[in-house]
């Protein structure tokens, strides 16, 4: 009997392990959705970001082109005074 009454204490503490198991499961599966989710707005904020630096450095570089262009001309243009004044020179 003493066999009996161990098993018959035994099983309820089985049943409470697995209610705490299944318990425990349902909470770290909600935890681990949540951070899915959370993890899934990231990525897309990231996506955006992502364009909008692809977007960003498009524009910028353009700029820094066009700046270059601006350069170059007034660098021809200060150079063709230069040579203009050293004409002037030798002819004074």
């Amino acid at each position: 009997m003493e066999t009996d009454e161990l098993y018959e204490t035994a099983a309820p503490a089985e049943v409470d392990d697995l209610e705490n198991i299944s318990e425990t499961a349902a909470t770290g599966l909600a935890i681990l959705a949540e951070r899915l989710e959370r993890l899934a707005a990231l990525c897309e904020r990231l996506q955006g970001d992502k364009h909008l630096l692809r977007e960003q450095n498009r524009t910028l570089q353009a700029e820094c082109a066009a700046l270059r262009e601006q350069n170059e001309q007034s660098r021809s243009r200060i150079d063709a005074m230069i040579v203009r004044l050293k004409g002037l020179e030798q002819a004074s």
